[in-house]
């Protein structure tokens, strides 16, 4: 049986928690935007976890956790040495950023909004814009100084990094979208905004984005579940049309994404009454079928 062992682990922030591991063939095929699915123990639930970072010559990947749960709480006592039992991946598609021509890359002023631990996968994007000569700036918000991540690793690629916090205890004072517009007034000019981070975050700054005219895209990983499509959690209507984030993303267009349907469906998800009501109701269209997986190949 294979198992994924922890190359190193680290309490990086209050209740976060960084592992570097050892995934060889996720690392050879991984791009920036992409996600894997996590299980700890036989009996550990399955967790879809955007790559923060990977290392093909090292063969691993990293990946960034935050305490939320059961399955997540028995994590933080993983230590180096120690094996994840499943990493499967690498799956979704990766960021847009990455098909793009290089030369129309140079043209664009790209600013990335990283709300908390979306910080963790916007970093990779970052990363790869660096190493094509790309340099872009960066937002990191968190609620208070305990729990900025990733700051210096994002100083290393990135154009600019301004870090925001709501209580004001580090950097700037106030959310994301204060510090965007503040650096709007002061004279920086974007045309491309690439935003991870809560679901209400990312709704307010697809709100001023668009009040700018700048194009913006989302990551939905924070409402995936199993990762495959079938459990039908992640079903948002992008434009007019259903899509699933794990198949059809995880990112989208954040101007056209419907965040009041997503989060209002995300509540009901969470009781088994609540899905079976989104089962009877959406039916056939319930879940997107597994379009992606095939494991660690």
């Amino acid at each position: 049986m294979t198992m994924y062992r922890i190359l190193k682990a680290a309490e990086i922030a209050e209740n976060i928690y960084l592992y570097d591991v050892e995934a060889p063939r996720v690392a050879r095929r991984c791009m920036p935007g992409q996600f894997v699915i996590v299980r700890a123990g036989d009996d550990g639930e399955r967790i879809p976890l955007t790559i923060c970072d990977y290392d093909r010559q090292k063969g691993s990947i990293t990946l960034v956790v935050q305490v939320v749960g059961a399955s997540t709480y028995g994590m933080r006592s993983l230590a180096s040495g120690d094996s994840f039992t499943d990493v499967v991946g690498p799956l979704g598609k990766a960021s847009d950023l990455c098909e793009m021509p290089i030369e129309e890359l140079r043209k664009k002023h790209i600013v990335f909004i990283g709300g908390g631990l979306g910080t963790a996968p916007v970093y990779p994007q970052v990363k790869w814009l660096h190493e094509h000569g790309i340099d872009a700036d960066v937002i990191i918000g968190a609620r208070s100084q305990s729990l900025v991540i990733l700051e210096e690793e994002m100083k290393a690629v990135a154009g600019n990094v301004y870090v925001t916090t709501d209580d004001g205890s580090y950097g700037r004072s106030g959310m994301v979208t204060k510090c965007l517009e503040d650096l709007i007034a002061e004279g920086k000019q974007y045309d491309h905004c690439v935003c991870i981070g809560p679901m209400i975050m990312m709704k307010f700054t697809c709100l001023t984005t668009k009040k700018y005219g700048i194009h913006t895209v989302v990551s939905l990983n924070p409402i995936m579940v199993d990762g495959t499509g079938m459990c039908g959690a992640c079903r948002v209507t992008v434009g007019s049309k259903t899509m699933f984030a794990c198949v059809d993303g995880p990112e989208f267009d954040g101007h056209l994404v419907d965040f009041d349907e997503a989060m209002k469906r995300t509540q009901i998800y969470k009781t088994a009454e609540g899905r079976a009501y989104l089962m009877a109701k959406e039916g056939d269209t319930h879940h997107g079928g597994c379009g992606c997986c095939g494991g660690d190949n």
